[in-house]
Order: C-alpha cells, then sequence, then structure tokens
C-alpha cells in the first residue's frame, strides 16, 4: 500500500444527511421539545399533580415557566 491509499482508509466516513434521516432528527426532536414542555406546564403549583405538599417541581421551573407566558396560579 501506498501513503496515499492508506490515509483514504484511515479519512473520516463521510456526514449522511438524507432526507429519511434529517425527519428521523426533526421528529425525536419536536417530540422531545413537546414532552418538555408539556412537563413544563402541567404543573400548576397551587393544584399540584405530584401532591398537595410537594411543590419542588413547580418551584425548580417556575421562571421558565412565566417565560413560556404559563399562568402560575
Amino acid at each position: 500500500m501506498t501513503a496515499r491509499s492508506d490515509a483514504r482508509t484511515n479519512a473520516a466516513p463521510a456526514l449522511d444527511l438524507s432526507a429519511t434521516r434529517a425527519a428521523v432528527w426533526l421528529s425525536a426532536t419536536a417530540f422531545l421539545a413537546l414532552l418538555v414542555l408539556y412537563f413544563v406546564g402541567m404543573d400548576q403549583g397551587a393544584t399540584s399533580v405530584f401532591g398537595a405538599d410537594n411543590t419542588v417541581i413547580h418551584e425548580f421551573i417556575h421562571d421558565a415557566r412565566h417565560l413560556l407566558g404559563f399562568p402560575c396560579h
């Protein structure tokens, strides 16, 4: 083998940007974003989904809720 052919075999593979692969990544990312948005929006604090005295999740994401336009209480 020459140095030229050896360099070709060690080169990084080309990036696959096919339409199908891009659609799968877009769908997965959109689903994850909607799941996070639902999680942020579902706990209202005063009527906590996770229990009456458990407002840890609400307090942890409180400012993000206001930034996204969710009403607080």
